[in-house]
């Protein structure tokens, strides 16, 4: 009986062994990286209701860039069949901050619609992946290393907010941000149909 004993005792401890040492060996799996290629909207919905611009709206600057994941992204694509809603952030930025979450809702909310557009300027890969992390970003996010971007938009600082409709003409630039409300009105008056 004994012997049983001190033969079980040595299989508990060897799978004890094996289990935390199998654990403390396994890489430590790298979370996915958020705001890349796979956030990029699919094809426009059928029959999507949208205000045309105004014929005197001057046209936006077609600019080129890098996700987070690497990837490249042409706004004048994105826009050739929705509007666009390009929110100009830092990780850094504690108004960013304050009006994030409801900005991440309001994208979530006009998804099929208006493709909203992170533009995250002279930031840190990891700063940028917690914070929008943090704040439930789930739209894509372009990575504006050199303020090439931010620059064609005129923006010189963050937050600011541009808003892009259908066919790439410049509808409203919000210096400071906007709050989701007030945004989602703009969106309601300029580019979405009742």
């Amino acid at each position: 009986m004994r012997g049983v004993r001190l033969a079980a005792l040595a299989v508990v401890a060897v799978l004890a062994a094996t289990g935390c040492s199998a654990a403390r060996d396994e890489p430590a799996r790298p979370e996915p990286v958020v705001g890349g290629a796979a956030a990029l909207p699919g094809p426009a919905p059928a029959g999507l209701a949208l205000r045309p611009a105004p014929s005197g709206a001057p046209g936006a600057p077609a600019v080129t860039g890098r996700l987070t994941d690497g990837s490249s992204v042409d706004l004048a694509r994105l826009w050739a069949d929705r509007p666009v809603v390009l929110v100009f952030f830092t990780s850094w930025c504690d108004v960013c901050a304050q009006r994030q979450d409801a900005l991440s809702q309001l994208a979530r909310e006009h998804r099929d619609r208006v493709v909203f557009v992170g533009v995250a300027g002279q930031d840190k890969p990891e700063d940028v992946q917690r914070y929008l992390r943090a704040h439930r970003v789930d739209h894509p996010v372009l990575l504006d290393d050199d303020g090439r971007v931010a620059l064609s938009y005129a923006v010189r600082e963050p937050p600011a907010v541009v808003l892009v409709g259908k066919g790439g003409k410049l509808l409203r630039g919000f210096t400071g941000g906007v709050d989701a409300s007030a945004l989602d009105a703009r969106l309601k008056e300029l580019v979405l149909a009742p």
